[in-house]
């Protein structure tokens, strides 16, 4: 069963209103003008040839009415169109076909408005209703001239007249509606594609926004346009801001500078003491004619990081097996001297069996931190509260060593957080809570333990500081490397294992000078949204 030749459908795109809009804002100043030339103006002589009469301005008024009311309603509405666009049309030719036999047929100049007519039902049409328009036009034209012939005599001439204007219905309305239907297709083509480069864009920007290098389209005169929020992060700002590359960071404007005048396109690594991070700046240019360039901000932390992890998964399995192969007889070795030490042989021997029974000691606990550092990759991090740590760590402390707790002073800015591993973060503190107590006078505030908030906000600072000697400058540079010590019973890998531990945090651990004695610095992020 075929569809209906008039049917509601309700997928139309504004283009087809909006179309028949403008086509009915023609025939609404084509009935206008009808109008004033058929009631007599100075137009009646030179354009349409009109007789006026009481019959011609009564049908051209009632024309202008309904062109009028077309107009009006168009907004409002919207259904049927090919109904509605149908009516139009025909109701052009019967008015057009009536008052060309009013004005002597095809000798009045009607025939040529029809001809429009058609022209533009084939732009604003749809398929076979043009066809069905020049077949109506067709057959008006030749019934009226039949009509007329009638009563005026047969003229061969006025038949090939109506038939030359009948192929120019079907050749015009045919031609407008091809050209209309490429038009439409080529305005759905770039709507699809309009809607595609729109998708690409949203997801490009949502791509930028959330990769973890910093972004900022930065410009000839080195104003920055654009920036995603990594590169807040990574910069320290406060908040979005847009201005010079200066106010960002001086050093990056001046890299900038040294990239346009030809120099590298990769600078070295700069610390951004907003944010306390090491960033590396890549210089891109692009394909805009602005001459825009691409920033890309990289933090070497998260490089560094990246490249140890590969070192530290060999690295864990490698300390596994040594630790495994030199435990079992260590094992072994602090069994037996157990055993000889309840014989109780003689004070030469005793003193012998205590240092096997020492080193022995030594040894394991060598073992155990090399274990701990292989499993630094596990790190399991979380918002830690650093007052009730840094509670909990003093009373072990106190408790271990037989001391008041007044030894270890705390000074904290309110609620403080850290994104650490707790168990990580405890060895830490362990270790240079106890290396500090080690070198200090063990009077109460000989260890000062400080926490401060950095100045972006988004990072936190933990200083371990005591009365003692501090650090000679001798051995600053040596003091993380591992199995270096200056304790006699110590294993030399404490601070080294706390440095790779924060490390494994995204954390740093820092020597800071004398003040006056050893002071230790963590600097790590306080929001672990935030990577």
């Amino acid at each position: 069963m075929s569809a209906p030749l008039f049917r509601d459908d309700p997928r139309l795109s504004e283009t087809y209103w909006k179309s028949l809009r403008y086509f009915n804002l023609y025939r609404f100043i084509l009935a206008a003008l009808l109008f004033a030339a058929s009631a007599g103006t100075s137009l009646q002589p030179t354009v349409f040839n009109i007789s006026p009469s009481r019959w011609h301005v009564l049908l051209i008024g009632g024309y202008l009415l309904l062109t009028a009311v077309s107009v009006v309603s168009m907004d409002r509405f919207r259904r049927y169109f090919d109904l509605q666009l149908s009516i139009h049309i025909l109701f052009d030719i019967a008015l057009l076909t009536t008052l060309m036999y009013a004005d002597g047929s095809l000798r009045s100049d009607f025939g040529w408005l029809l001809l429009v007519s058609l022209t533009g039902a084939g732009l604003v049409g749809q398929g076979r209703l043009v066809l069905f328009y020049a077949a109506t036009a067709t057959l008006a034209v030749l019934l009226s001239e039949s009509y007329f012939a009638l009563g005026n005599g047969f003229e061969d001439a006025h038949f090939l007249q109506a038939g030359l204007l009948s192929l120019g219905f079907f050749a015009t309305a045919i031609s407008g509606w091809l050209l209309a239907r490429r038009i439409r297709a080529n305005e759905e083509l770039a709507r699809q594609r309009g809607v595609a480069l729109h998708n690409q864009v949203l997801v490009s920007q949502r791509v930028i926004e959330e990769m973890q290098d910093g972004v900022l389209v930065v410009g000839r005169d080195a104003v920055v346009h654009q920036h995603n929020p990594r590169a807040e992060f990574l910069l320290g700002l406060l908040g979005p801001a847009a201005g010079a590359l200066a106010d960002y960071s001086p050093r990056l404007a001046a890299d900038f500078a040294a990239w346009q005048s030809g120099g590298a396109a990769e600078s070295d690594p700069f610390p951004v003491a907003a944010s306390g991070l090491t960033l590396r700046a890549r210089f891109v240019p692009t394909a805009s004619g602005g001459d825009d360039a691409l920033v890309f901000l990289e933090d070497m932390g998260r490089v560094q990081q990246r490249a140890q992890q590969l070192k530290l998964a060999a690295l864990g399995r490698l300390t596994a097996n040594i630790a495994h192969e030199i435990r079992n007889p260590l094992s072994a070795i602090s069994h037996a001297s157990e055993l000889l030490m309840e014989e109780r042989r003689g004070g030469a021997e005793d003193r012998l069996l205590t240092i096997v029974r020492d080193n022995t000691r030594r040894l394991d606990r060598i073992v155990r931190n090399v274990l701990e550092l292989g499993r630094r990759d596990r790190a399991q991090r979380e918002a830690v509260d650093l007052a009730a740590l840094l509670l909990q760590c003093r009373e072990e402390l106190a408790l271990r060593e037989a001391l008041p707790a007044e030894v270890v002073s705390l000074e904290c800015d309110g609620a403080a957080h850290i994104c650490f591993d707790r168990s990580h973060l405890h060895q830490v503190l362990s270790n240079l809570l106890g290396n500090a107590l080690r070198h200090s006078r063990r009077q109460p505030g000989s260890i000062v333990v400080r926490v401060r908030n950095g100045r972006s906000g988004r990072l936190v600072e933990l200083h371990v500081v005591d009365d003692g000697e501090g650090v000679p400058a001798d051995l600053r540079e040596q003091i993380f490397e591992p199995f270096f010590t200056t304790h006699s019973r110590g294993t030399g890998l404490g601070l080294y294992i706390a440095r790779e531990l924060c490390e494994a945090n995204g954390a740093r651990l820092e020597l800071l000078d004398n003040a006056p004695g050893g002071h230790f610095r963590i600097t790590g992020g306080s929001d672990c949204g935030i990577q």
